[in-house]
């Protein structure tokens, strides 16, 4: 557990709940997490799983999971399952509290006929259009509908007919009777039922053709659960004056209070599920999760750990104000957990072959190779080392500036966990590409350095003849502007080189007992995952989790420095 699991900081929610809890107010702090089952969790819902989930661990308290299930055309269970792995992925779990709207459906039912027998709910036959012009502006009252004085015995009819399936879908509603002439639209008789024919619901199957509002179902939901802190994004806030009105109106057990935090907005990214379902839809990802998008399915498919997940949310802190978070700041996450965590390998993504002519061909050794360079804990392993090996394009060069330390016609450069080699010969082919190495090992420089001997730098390679071939998929941002949500339409500014496929790589054999899903630094080049969607015994495939050092650094430097420059 980092530094910052281990000592949460405080914040505003954290202030009010520990005044509660200091005041008597409530013995015990109970709070849900409620995600709505029509697409996959992304990093925004990481933040309040985190949230949620956090403060109930940390103050003894517990934290529901529960589906809010009432717009079931656009729900399946597929998300349902996805979404319960995502929240145990990242570490958290509800023990028996696994809850769905649909579990309440009758009790929401009851208290709907409640509201109508106080006179504060009536059915509206109002169309969808006809609503939305009689509820005016912002800086405009409201009309109040025609039926808005029906009778509590028209209302309950009309109603319980709306349950037995007698009108058509945008028939009727049944809304609240509040105030049409409020500052708040949401309060402006709001709809809290409506009906929705052939509809098989993923859990009540087809009992129910009418369905209920978030908004009246949210606050009962979390009354019935007994939640103490019903813990909201901004984008609620003004919904919170009809969200205590429900509570107020109704006969429920308690009165949670709504808190709302600030929605997480990150840089080159966007998280509206329409919009992630279009990036599915239309084939600009391959499915949610992709390595490229921001669901949870997809940082996990790129190599991201549940640990480094957390602790971006602890960064980020919790506060009352939207703020845009650089993308640099998840990527620090990943890199300092993985460099603690990952164990170390050799793979060579851009094959340059080397035959060591002073090197027995028949001879194999076995190199002592560190596990991890901080860490005796982890271990050595084996890597074999032959007479013709692999090295990397970009570490050879004919002639090369003096600060070059890498290989060099005439030069020398030692082989990691190796021998010191000397390139002899450069054998290229009728293009003038270089197709080879000839080079001369000195052997007694194996896990040495003698003194006075100059050698240019360090540089990874595997034994050609025991290496297993793999793909390896290099990932980069989804998006080449960072804020795509505001561009006029955001999949045009989908980055066209935010995937490489490289299929002629290698990799030291240890890599073939891997599990899909083991993580590992190929050392000089970054952090890779083996993929869990496509990776066989026969075929290897590594996703790019992330660079070595952050190379959007600079580029984000450059566009601020041009966007200063224009005023």
């Amino acid at each position: 557990m980092s530094e910052a699991e281990a000592k949460p900081r405080s914040n505003f929610i954290r202030q009010i709940i520990e005044e509660d809890l200091r005041t008597g107010k409530h013995d015990r702090i109970a709070t849900r997490f409620p995600p709505e089952p029509n697409g996959y969790l992304h990093i925004g819902h990481a933040k309040s799983i985190w949230l949620n989930f956090g403060i109930a661990e940390d103050y003894d308290g517990t934290c529901n999971l529960r589906f809010d299930d009432t717009n079931p055309h656009k729900e399946n269970i597929e998300y349902v399952e996805a979404i319960q792995h995502d929240v145990h992925w990242l570490g958290y779990d509800w023990d028996d509290r696994l809850f769905y709207a649909s579990d309440y459906f009758e009790q929401l039912y009851r208290f709907a006929i409640e509201l109508i027998e106080n006179g504060n709910a009536y059915v509206c036959d109002l169309s969808a259009d006809e609503i939305r012009a009689y509820r005016g502006t912002l800086t405009e009252p409201g009309r109040e509908s025609p039926y808005r004085n029906r009778s509590v015995a028209e209302n309950l009819d009309l109603f319980t007919r709306m349950r037995a399936g007698e009108f058509e879908d945008g028939a009727r509603v049944l809304r609240a009777k509040i105030d049409m002439a409020s500052p708040n639209m949401n309060m402006r008789d709001p709809t809290l039922y409506r009906i929705r024919h052939g509809i098989v619901h993923h859990q009540t199957g087809e009992e129910w053709c009418i369905y209920p509002m978030y908004d009246f179902t949210h606050p009962i939901s979390d009354a019935l659960e007994g939640i103490t802190h019903s813990l909201c994004t901004l984008e609620f806030e003004d919904h919170r004056p009809l969200y205590d009105w429900v509570l107020d109106n109704t006969s429920v057990p308690c009165h949670p209070r709504q808190i709302e935090f600030s929605r997480l907005n990150l840089e080159y990214t966007v998280v509206s599920k329409r919009k992630l379902t279009r990036l599915v839809d239309e084939g600009h990802v391959r499915g949610w999760d992709d390595p490229r998008m921001p669901t949870l399915a997809g940082l996990r498919r790129r190599g991201y750990t549940p640990a480094a997940i957390r602790d971006f949310c602890e960064r980020i802190g919790v506060t009352k104000s939207d703020n845009m978070v650089e993308m640099g700041v998840l990527e620090s996450c990943i890199r300092e957990d993985l460099d603690r965590t990952a164990p170390r390998a050799m793979a060579v993504l851009h094959p340059l072959k080397v035959v060591i002519e002073n090197y027995p061909e028949e001879k194999v050794e076995q190199l002592e190779a560190r596990n991890h360079p901080k860490d005796d804990g982890m271990g050595t392993r084996e890597v074999p080392f032959s007479r013709e090996i692999y090295i990397d394009r970009a570490d050879f060069r004919e002639e090369a500036p003096r600060k070059y330390k890498r290989l060099v016609t005439g030069g020398e450069v030692r082989l990691r966990y190796g021998y010191v080699i000397r390139c002899d010969e450069v054998i290229k082919d009728n293009t003038g590409e270089i197709v080879e190495l000839r080079c001369s090992y000195d052997p007694d420089t194996l896990g040495a350095n003698p003194q006075g001997r100059k050698v240019r730098g360090v540089i990874h390679w595997v034994s050609a003849p025991h290496a297993r071939r793999a793909e390896i998929r290099l990932y980069d941002r989804l998006f080449k502007h960072p804020t795509p949500d505001a561009t006029d339409d955001f999949v045009t500014q989908i980055n066209p080189d935010s995937l490489h496929v490289l299929t002629q790589c290698y990799v030291e054999p240890s890599l073939a007992d891997a599990y899909p899903g083991d993580r590992f630094q190929f050392e000089r080049e970054g952090y890779f995952v083996l993929d869990t969607g496509d990776t066989t015994e026969e075929h290897l495939v590594f996703n790019r989790t992330a660079t070595l050092r952050d190379s959007w650094a600079r580029i984000e430097q450059q566009q601020r420095d041009e966007r200063d420059a224009k005023g």
